[in-house]
């Protein structure tokens, strides 16, 4: 190598221009100052984010603390910036449920069309209930209907010309009960006792 080189090849433009020589200065430190952000990012942080919130700190520094230009000032600030960018990086992607969201290949969304056991139970069910209300008495039969069509029990009582509301909740309690021993003593078809 040449030892009669000069280390820097514009000496002149460097003293004639400081300027331009303290942002080349600044432009290293800053260079310098964002390969460490983006390690720290990706070390705490995905990889392809680390890049963004790098620039992100970057841009703040530059626009904010424009003033700032040795390392030993930018470094902790550059940090404290890019800690409350990681936190808020974070409770973004809490919010939206990026933490927990699955893979559609694996777990696909459930459909909003009815299982088809599940309407196929239903439909043996009401089966077995018309046909034990088609059984059951005037009375019964008349109670139940009203039921259905959301008549209250102070309702069904003048409907019914019942004496007392007492006496449409005796009634119904009756009405229930001989429909369940009518359906073999389970609702579900399972044999045991049930619940209305």
């Amino acid at each position: 190598m040449d030892s009669d080189l000069p280390l820097d090849p514009f000496p002149a433009l460097a003293a004639a221009r400081p300027d331009l020589a303290a942002a080349d200065g600044r432009a290293a430190i800053l260079a310098r100052l964002r390969e460490r952000i983006v390690a720290f990012a990706a070390s705490r942080y995905a990889g392809s984010q680390a890049e963004d919130l790098a620039q992100e700190v970057l841009v703040l520094i530059h626009t904010k603390y424009g003033h700032l230009e040795h390392l030993e000032d930018l470094l902790p600030l550059a940090f404290q910036i890019l800690r409350f960018k990681l936190a808020a990086a974070r409770r973004k992607a809490a919010r939206r449920g990026e933490f927990d969201a699955v893979d559609v290949e694996v777990f696909p969304p459930a459909s909003d069309a009815p299982d088809p056991a599940a309407v196929l139970e239903r439909k043996e069910l009401l089966a077995r209930l018309l046909g034990g209300i088609g059984r059951m008495g005037e009375r019964c039969r008349e109670l139940f209907r009203l039921k259905l069509q959301g008549h209250s029990f102070l309702e069904i009582q003048g409907l019914m010309g019942a004496g007392s509301l007492n006496t449409i909740y005796t009634w119904d309690h009756r009405c229930r009960k001989q429909l369940l021993e009518s359906l073999g003593g389970s609702w579900d078809g399972s044999g045991g006792r049930g619940t209305p």
